[in-house]
């Protein structure tokens, strides 16, 4: 399937040449993608140290705020291996073989707040510039979204959950979020494919990197561990904000730093009632099978 969006294009994947060691991270937005990112350079570089910014290592791909084709040159001129983000769904990415694809699942009611933050550091001005400034001939989009006004984080919550929006234009809402996931649910156990969830890698940071290390076959010196594990930590990322946000180049956030929001789970509790609630868990109903629920919501449903 073909994911189009005012900024987000999946047919630019076309005439990218995939490797047989490249690792795709496919996560929906606001499950971990930049802290993944940065998992993944953590271990295929061995050092927190990677000698320029994370977004210049790892853009993402269908984004259109830079050129098709200087994405592709930036890609194509590593010599490491690459780690590549991405927010299409399974279904909407290239397959090939040796290639690893990663994909971290969140509590969706977490998700929901964690995006509104994400909005209200957004300069909509700037990404618009950026937009504008990278517009290539035969690119064809809408206009920009609507950006309501909410009177509070509750009705902006319920918003997201009943929110229409078709799935092929890759909304952030309850429903893009659990299609995004219930397309790598459904294939968890393949070879290439590498499902987490956010709050075992909030329990278990190093645990969790060891995981994946082992499934990438990346093997880490014992005494290389500690400064790693330590760079992969939300504070330690917050502090090299600069470096570790992504698109900073475009200047498109109002705080690089406000971008690493708070990175905790249980936000929803704040605004959750019996109404929310009922439609959080209608709405679910209609949308994901039983088993991607419970380990979604770890028993917190």
């Amino acid at each position: 399937m073909r994911y189009s969006s005012f900024l987000t294009d999946s047919g630019r994947w076309e005439g990218f040449d995939l490797r047989p060691d490249d690792i795709i991270i496919a996560t929906p937005a606001k499950c971990g993608t930049t802290w993944t990112q940065m998992i993944c350079g953590l271990l295929v570089f061995g050092s927190p140290d990677f000698g320029r910014p994370l977004d210049e290592i790892s853009p993402w791909l269908e984004m259109r705020l830079r050129r098709r084709g200087d994405v592709h040159d930036l890609y194509r001129a590593q010599t490491q291996r690459r780690f590549i983000k991405s927010h299409t769904p399974l279904d909407g990415l290239p397959a090939a073989g040796g290639v690893t694809y990663i994909c971290v699942g969140r509590d969706p009611r977490d998700v929901a707040l964690s995006w509104r933050a994400h909005l209200a550091n957004l300069d909509f001005p700037a990404a618009i510039a950026a937009l504008a400034a990278a517009v290539e001939p035969g690119d064809s989009f809408g206009p920009p979204p609507d950006r309501p006004d909410f009177a509070d984080e509750r009705e902006a919550f319920l918003h997201w959950v009943d929110d229409p929006t078709p799935l092929q234009e890759l909304p952030m809402s309850l429903a893009g979020t659990i299609h995004h996931l219930a397309g790598f649910w459904a294939v968890r156990d393949r070879g290439d494919v590498i499902l987490l969830h956010y709050d075992d890698l909030r329990a278990d940071l190093e645990g969790g990197m060891r995981h994946i290390a082992g499934r990438l076959g990346i093997e880490v010196p014992a005494a290389r561990w500690p400064g790693l594990v330590e760079a992969a930590g939300f504070q330690a990322m917050r502090r090299r904000a600069d470096d570790t946000a992504p698109d900073t180049q475009n200047r498109i956030w109002k705080s690089n730093q406000a971008f690493f929001n708070k990175g905790t789970s249980g936000q929803w509790r704040a605004i959750y009632d019996a109404e929310a609630e009922a439609r959080y868990r209608a709405r679910l109903a209609e949308l994901a099978p039983d088993d991607l629920v419970r380990w979604l919501h770890r028993g917190n449903l």
